[in-house]
């Protein structure tokens, strides 16, 4: 007998192939949701994990304290400080004097966007960096070309990574060649750089990913002295720690280091240090070198892996046990030839790991065939290894191994408890407890389904809210040019507008440094307060020209925009938002207008307050912002255009364009779609969680159609007595369907309140979000029944339609 139990798990499996075609088939998709799941968790966990000394790489965190009009700390602020990885230049090189822990040192420098030529190849990188001459001996970044100890040490040397040589070299060999990094305002060290090295391409899972490196020695030959201010923001800077140092030691001793450098005099200014490790799912500073992730979102994801599995799993019991009474003779006789119940255990787990190694097979080509479409809805480029490396494999068998013993285990020790002469003399019926069984396995798996469907509909509703909610300007057929502060652009500034101006599709046009949803500095402000005193603060700037306010559509809720009609708007006048005014303790706007500030270098009176505009994703609230009067320091043009033919107007722009600055490409975007760019990782993680809740709800409905199919079986009987005693269609149909609608009605009950809380605290995230309307949970449920009636709908019409005359002389 026990050398027979794979061979007769297999007949079984294929005597009953409706039964073995629905386990396998839901299991299979389940077991191919976790480990693409899985896959996309560990990818997340992989971040910088590539780096040899990732352990005791850190950075510098630099926290900045608000102060109110009082000259106090703000109450209410949690530790005080707003945290930011960009900062200041000095605190490099005192932190490796101070701190003999502190073995290296690495800064990156670079906001601005870079004009490089080669020849007639010019392209504007928005992903280069001046880095230090010791990168390579921190980080772990391959050098497929070069020496890695002096590629970056010489002033205007730079290393290209693989992809970006292959942009503007060809196949040629570009050790030694030069390529003009463009002279624009807002980039320091403009030149001729030599190409010292060739980096193979950066790879995805880097918190901190570029195209180019360029040496830090050309910035500081350039601006030296920025490298001595404290003040100055500028820089990204890493450290790497002795094995013996102590962390905790270097972190007590940051107020006397900073006392010593006279770095924190005033009382606003502190450091803290962050594992590079943790940069990416874990640091919630601003001002990241790149995209940062969810550790919440791989909760969820993690979740949503666990609710297939388990849906899954309860498929496969409901079907095992609902077919007790079809096995039970089967059962009865293998007790009477002398069978144990040990080896009908046995052969029970047998058949369920036999279906479960068969899912997994048909799992994994669903997960290579589903590779590359994964990839490209979760925006990430997942390591193709971690399907086969070891540690994926070993977790996928123990999954495996737990997945057929927990759907396995229940059957195999229901069926194998069987009497054999009660089910020999045909008085076997189905166990009142393995029916209420079946009824919470139900309820529980179209809970998790409800519960899913609830919370897709709110995912949706939210992304929609973020991407239709007005921001306070307009944002729709604005075309933005970007000519990155080009100084032969800003010189006939006045012109180009103008020459745009003269063609009947744009209604208007603006200059200004930066426009919502792009890169903005911030600006130290000092601004008089109600009792006289004048405070510095440090908001947010847009440098902006004459027309900025009205073009964008910008709302004045105090005071005037700059106008033409004021001369000296140019130099002594300053328009704010209302956060600003907040800030220095206006509570109403009004009041602050007239009030001496200084900027930058420049003092006047405020003239003006704006309403609050989301200049930043609706993940934030409107931060403090003043609206510099500074056309000269622009990079943008930005056009409103009105067109029946967008493609032509594109292209007539672009010919314009070409003419007035023919040494500029044509780089230009739509502001309403670089603006919703900010939230790419909203749309990945709607599109991820809709698919995976959509995988977990066909599985329920494969799982609730099997029971369906065995319950019409088992009253086939019962159904032909009521044909013949005159029963319709329809009422078969709902005998049928009832039981199964309140099970499904009652899950809705059961998960309601469970969605709406995890979705309530998923919505916390952001500054901005839908409310939770108690329909939606209605719509939820609603849609769980529908579906629920459509699958099981099927076999009761096939029940239903059945001559009664064969039924019941099949009994």
């Amino acid at each position: 007998m026990k050398k027979n139990y794979m061979k007769i798990a297999w007949r079984t499996l294929l005597k009953n192939k409706g039964y073995t075609a629905l386990n396998i088939t839901g299991m299979a998709i389940g077991l191919a949701s976790c480990l693409l799941i899985g896959l996309y968790i560990r990818n997340e966990l992989s971040y910088d994990e590539y780096h040899v000394k990732k352990d005791r790489i850190y950075r510098v965190v630099h926290g900045y304290k608000e102060i109110g009009t009082s000259g106090t700390t703000k109450a209410g602020q949690k530790g005080d400080y707003t945290y930011q990885i960009w900062g200041n230049a000095p605190v490099g090189k005192a932190l490796e004097a101070d701190f003999p822990g502190v073995e290296e040192v690495v800064q990156f420098s670079g906001r601005s966007p870079v004009l490089l030529r080669y020849g007639d190849k010019a392209f504007q990188e928005d992903n280069v960096f001046f880095a230090d001459s010791n990168t390579f001996s921190v980080f772990s970044w391959k050098l497929l070309a070069g020496n890695p100890k002096t590629a970056l040490v010489a002033p205007y040397s730079a290393v290209l990574t693989k992809s970006t040589a292959k942009k503007y070299f060809g196949d040629e060999n570009p050790i030694g060649k030069t390529i003009e990094g463009g002279n624009t305002g807002g980039r320091a060290a403009p030149g001729v750089y030599t190409v010292t090295g060739i980096l193979e391409d950066i790879p995805p899972n880097s918190h901190f990913t570029f195209d180019a490196l360029m040496s830090m020695s050309s910035f500081r030959q350039s601006w030296a002295e920025v490298f001595d201010e404290w003040g100055y923001v500028d820089f990204y800077t890493y450290f790497l720690l002795s094995e013996k140092a102590n962390l905790e030691q270097l972190t007590a001793d940051i107020p006397a280091f900073l006392n010593r450098h006279h770095a924190n005099d005033d009382g606003r200014y502190s450091i803290a240090f962050e594992p590079m490790l943790n940069a990416y799912l874990h640091s919630s500073a601003d001002r990241q070198p790149g995209a940062t992730g969810s550790l919440a979102n791989l909760y969820i994801f993690g979740v949503i892996g666990i609710f297939i599995l388990c849906i899954a799993c309860i498929n496969f019991m409901n079907l095992a046990t609902a077919r007790s009474l079809e096995r039970a003779k089967e059962v009865g006789v293998r007790k009477v030839v002398g069978s144990t119940r040990k080896e009908l255990i046995w052969q029970f787990l047998t058949e369920s790991f036999l279906m479960i190694f068969i899912s997994a097979v048909l799992a994994l080509l669903l997960v290579l065939l589903l590779f590359p479409f994964v990839a490209a809805v979760t925006g990430k480029q997942i390591n193709a290894d971690f399907v086969f490396s070891w540690q994926t494999f070993s977790l996928f068998l123990l999954t495996l191994f737990i997945t057929g013993f927990l759907a396995g285990s229940y059957p195999a020790l229901v069926l194998s408890r069987f009497k054999p002469i009660t089910i020999l003399r045909g008085v076997f019926r189905t166990s009142p407890k393995g029916v209420l069984l079946r009824k919470g396995l139900v309820i529980f798996q179209f809970s998790l389904s409800i519960a899913l469907i609830a919370g897709t509909v709110i995912v949706v509703s939210q992304l929609d809210h973020l991407q239709n909610k007005n921001l306070g300007f307009k944002k729709n057929h604005m075309l933005v040019i970007d000519f990155n502060y080009d100084e032969q652009v800003l010189r006939q500034l006045e012109s180009i507008k103008q020459a745009f101006l003269r063609e009947k599709e744009v209604v208007s046009v603006s200059a200004s440094r930066s426009v919502p949803g792009s890169y903005f500095p911030n600006a130290g402000t000092s601004i008089e307060t109600a009792n006289g005193n004048s405070v510095m603060e440090v908001p947010a700037i847009f440098e902006v020209d004459i027309d900025f306010i009205p073009h964008f559509g910008i709302e004045m809720v105090a005071g005037r925009p700059y106008s033409r009609d004021f001369p000296a708007d140019t130099l002594h006048s300053l328009v704010i938002n209302e956060a600003t005014a907040r800030l220095y303790g206006y509570s109403n706007p009004k009041d602050i207008i007239g009030k001496r500030f200084s900027q930058w270098g420049r003092d006047g009176t405020v003239i003006g307050v704006t309403k609050d505009f989301n200049y930043l994703s609706l993940h934030k609230r409107v931060e403090p912002l003043t609206l510099r009067l500074a056309p000269m320091a622009s990079r943008f043009l930005s056009l409103q255009i009105q067109s029946d033919n967008l493609p032509a107007t594109i292209s007539k722009i672009g010919e314009i364009w070409t003419k007035l600055a023919p040494q500029r490409p044509y780089l230009y975007s739509f502001l309403d779609e670089s603006f919703n760019r900010q939230y790419e990782a909203d749309t990945h993680f709607r599109n991820v969680f809709s698919i995976f809740s959509s995988m977990a709800i066909f599985i329920a409905c494969l799982g609730l159609l099997g029971l369906a199919t065995y319950t019409a079986q088992q009253r086939t009987k019962e159904i032909g007595v009521r044909k013949v005693l005159g029963a319709s269609v329809n009422n078969i149909i709902k005998l049928l369907s009832t039981d199964f609608m309140k099970l499904v009605l009652i899950a809705g009950l059961i998960s309601s309140p469970l969605a709406w809380f995890a979705m309530d605290q998923w919505l916390a995230n952001f500054a901005y979000h839908m409310e939770i309307h108690w329909w939606i949970f209605v719509a939820a449920t609603f849609l769980g029944l529908v579906i629920a009636f459509f699958t099981v709908s099927y076999q009761a019409i096939k029940a239903a339609m059945a001559n009664p005359v064969k039924s019941l002389r099949s009994e």
